[in-house]
């Protein structure tokens, strides 16, 4: 009889296996209940939020959502956050991608030294870039522009892109481009008609993430960006910041729900090619 068979082995396990099971219940619960609090709250009167002790039924409202958002203009804001993050994300998918690939590819003397330099560039401060980016934008006439805002993203998502898609590419074999070379295709044409649709996972799940950093981003939005191409994360720092009349719990619950549910219903509907592409990339090499 083997350990594997024997009663208190099967038991230990099982009860391991329960544990682990609870254990990731909690940590979930611990993790989602703030934002299940702040979905409750928004849908409460003002003078509903502060009750002590807390109540979990309540008649629930749409007052504020409908109030702030129209003082707000929530859904002018709403539409830009989309644009700005899907075209940072897009433009940043193209550069990195293609940046990744020279890198983790053509032979060029220093080139995992230009590597480590460009992905050091993300532990610049942002404030060190934003300032010098709205000189310069001023100077050009582009302030509170959409393009401005996307290439500001592209700063910080473009070496994130980059040296994700390197690790991606280096762990597919040489011999599908060198195929591919010999059947008379250009470099180009080896990577956009052989490497994209194989790599197609892991550049969808890296553009999930792009997207995603984009969307949340406040310091760029904050300093390039006035009334035009102004974007949620802006409205929510504008709430928090009134230190004058103080800050409108009411309004922040709702316009940070606003905020999150359709990042979580991205999210969701994406997971398939997300968990693709991260379980592929955990296993080239």
């Amino acid at each position: 009889m083997t350990a594997a068979t024997l009663p208190g082995y099967r038991k230990r396990k099982r009860v391991g296996r329960q544990v682990r099971i609870w254990a990731g219940v909690a940590l979930c619960v611990l993790f989602l209940f703030p934002v299940f609090w702040m979905v409750l709250s928004s849908f409460k009167l003002p003078r509903d939020i502060f009750t002590t002790p807390p109540v979990l039924f309540f008649d629930p409202t749409l007052e504020t959502y409908i109030s702030y958002m129209q003082r707000a203009d929530i859904s002018r804001r709403m539409v830009n956050t989309v644009t700005v993050a899907t075209g940072s994300g897009l433009l940043s998918i193209v550069a990195g991608a293609m940046a990744g690939y020279a890198l983790a590819r053509i032979r060029i003397k220093g080139a995992a030294t230009l590597g480590v330099l460009i992905l050091m560039s993300r532990g610049v401060p942002p404030i060190a870039l934003a300032v010098p980016m709205f000189l310069v934008a001023r100077k050009l006439g582009l302030t509170d522009k959409h393009i401005t805002l996307i290439l500001a993203y592209c700063t910080f998502l473009i070496p994130y892109v980059m040296w994700l898609m390197r690790g991606f590419f280096k762990g597919l074999p040489k011999e599908l481009e060198e195929a591919a070379l010999l059947d008379g295709c250009s470099r180009y044409g080896a990577f956009f008609k052989i490497i994209v649709p194989i790599s197609l996972p892991g550049l969808l799940s890296t553009l999930i993430f792009s997207v995603i950093l984009a969307w949340e981003e406040l310091l760029f939005a904050l300093v390039l960006t006035n009334r035009n191409a102004s974007t949620i994360p802006v409205a929510i720092a504008g709430i928090a910041g009134d230190t004058v009349n103080g800050a409108n719990w009411g309004a922040l619950t709702a316009v940070g729900t606003l905020t999150v549910v359709p990042v979580v219903i991205f999210a969701l509907l994406v997971q398939k090619w997300l968990i693709k592409g991260l379980a592929e990339g955990a296993t080239k090499g």
